[in-house]
């Protein structure tokens, strides 16, 4: 796994930890039934505190995404992925009303929103 944290990012840690794993295993880079880090071994190799990634993985757990088994560790949950993926769709659109308010409020026009889309998703890149 490849997290990367920020700490001038206005999210907590654990929400850091959590959303890039979520991405990770929406993407198929951690597969079903894939065995996790432990918390502590994840905290070490983040240099953060065991309650802060104890914490990203209840919130894993609780959103569906990994399984704790007492005594064994955690594990990247067997799911629907398509449910899973239309559930990050829902929050893409959650983020994306609130930027078409933000734009409509301080006269950005929807060339200009779309153009800015563009760029952060990656140009001519993608």
């Amino acid at each position: 796994m490849a997290i990367i944290l920020s700490n001038s990012s206005g999210k907590p840690i654990y929400e850091q930890i959590a959303e890039q794993i979520k991405v990770e295993i929406l993407s198929g880079l951690l597969e079903a039934g894939q065995q996790m880090p432990s918390i502590r071994t994840l905290a070490k190799e983040l240099r953060v505190s065991v309650i802060t990634t104890k914490r990203a993985y209840e919130e894993l757990e609780r959103d569906g995404f990994v399984e704790t088994v007492q005594g064994r560790g955690t594990y990247v949950a067997h799911q629907n992925q398509q449910f899973m993926r239309e559930e990050q769709l829902k929050r893409a659109e959650a983020k994306l009303l609130e930027a078409v308010d933000i734009a409509k409020g301080a006269g950005i026009t929807e060339q200009e929103l779309t153009d800015s889309l563009h760029e952060l998703f990656g140009g001519d890149d993608i």
